[in-house]
């Protein structure tokens, strides 16, 4: 890996950090925003919904034209729009505009994901990508061992606004240097090809079975992942009784452990074939679910290690699962089919967040009730990716644009 990538790829993944940050730092709020607002479960899963879902619908509409332009601009757009919308939501001072200004953000967040992961893809070829993939999602982990945490200290120090505007101030200082150093990225502009009609596209998407089957995997990587963490900061408070000084360090030490292990599994997947190392994780992450959401009493650090684990996995998934999905396509048409996966990534984090606020209860104590049931649906969902991704690795082999056969 030469500079110039290495360059992009830091910058990339510290734009994913600030991208992922803004989503994830919602789902721990619960326990402040439910009191403070005095929503519903339902209510707050909207609140994560909203911005996903709107996400999803941008990532739809931006399929019929990002292919005409340069990555790099359109990311750029997207992305000071994003922060725009997030500052919004630091100054939101009731419920109905925090759920306006996160439909906003998210409109622009949905262009963000799909651009990141095209540009990795057209940056670095196919077999050094799962490596590449593993420092895009080291932002996760870098979310969680420092983002998250801090974030919550914040609105434990101040209150739920802080974590926003630390967002959108972080994000402004990055924009210069991704104007500075991102290189342009038109190289799928030389070909006629990169222009299409939107209905042509739908058709062509209908019609592969490959496009299909990435997107059914990435549907179901989505919903099986996020029924469980919505409401995974409330339930350690208000029903295992750790107290909101005690509950960031769980994506603290979740972190940690995926910023040490994803550039490893991302050189594992590289190595012995990224399909392989999905099935050991996906397999691997329905033991620390289960346990997760029928939390027996325990102490508080045997808890940790139980999440660590559970972050490990479940990123452990994700890394060779992006790397195989970005691959479906060809290259003049990966913006766009990327926008495709995006928009289903989103909507399907949305949908999970409203099926988890339909099945828990709130109590009056703010306690939750049945998050057990939503770790039973996760890990159903988990074995069915298991359908998808043998099913797409086959015919990537079959048309000789996965990992080798002989491997």
């Amino acid at each position: 890996m030469n500079s110039k990538e290495r360059i992009a790829l830091i910058l990339l993944a510290a734009l994913n950090f600030t991208h992922i940050l803004d989503f994830m730092i919602m789902m721990p709020l619960g326990n402040y925003l439910m009191p403070y607002f005095d929503i519903s479960p339902q209510q707050f899963s909207m609140l994560v919904a909203s911005y996903t879902f709107s996400a999803g619908i941008a990532g739809f509409l931006a399929a019929f034209f990002v292919d005409n332009f340069d990555r790099k601009k359109v990311l750029l757009f997207g992305y000071i729009g994003f922060l725009i919308g997030t500052l919004c939501c630091a100054l939101s001072p009731t419920f109905e505009f925090l759920l306006i200004s996160r439909i906003v953000a998210g409109l622009f967040g949905g262009l963000i994901g799909a651009q990141v992961l095209s540009i990795v893809a057209d940056l670095i070829p196919y077999e050094r990508r799962g490596i590449a993939m593993g420092i895009i999602m080291a932002a996760f982990s870098v979310a969680s061992v420092f983002g998250v945490p801090f974030g919550l200290y914040i609105a434990n120090l101040f209150n739920w606004h802080g974590p926003f505007f630390f967002v959108a101030g972080l994000g402004a200082v990055l924009v210069p240097f991704l104007m500075r150093f991102l290189p342009k990225m038109d190289g799928h502009l030389t070909t006629e090809t990169a222009r299409i009609n939107p209905f042509v596209l739908i058709r062509e998407v209908a019609r592969d079975k490959d496009q299909l089957l990435a997107l059914g995997f990435t549907a179901s990587l989505m919903l099986g992942h996020f029924m469980i963490i919505p409401f995974l900061n409330p339930f350690m408070e208000f029903n295992m009784g750790f107290s909101k000084f005690q509950t960031p360090m769980l994506y603290m030490a979740g972190g940690i452990a995926t910023l040490i292990t994803s550039p490893l599994i991302g050189r594992l997947a590289d190595k012995v074939g990224k399909h392989k190392v999905y099935f050991i994780m996906a397999v691997t992450s329905i033991f620390p679910i289960a346990l997760i959401t029928n939390l027996p009493p325990m102490p508080f650090y045997l808890v940790l290690c139980v999440s660590g684990f559970w972050f490990v996995v479940s990123s452990g998934r994700t890394i060779p699962a992006q790397a195989m999905v970005s691959n479906v396509v060809s290259p003049e048409r990966r913006g766009s089919f990327m926008s495709f996966n995006s928009s289903v990534q989103q909507i399907f984090v949305g949908l999970a967040s409203v099926l988890a606020g339909l099945i828990v209860v709130k109590n009056p104590d703010n306690s939750i009730q049945n998050y057990e049931v939503t770790g039973y649906i996760s890990i159903l969902i988990t074995l069915l990716t298991l359908i998808f991704v043998f099913r797409l690795d086959t015919r990537l082999k079959r048309k000789g644009v996965g990992e080798s056969s002989d491997r």
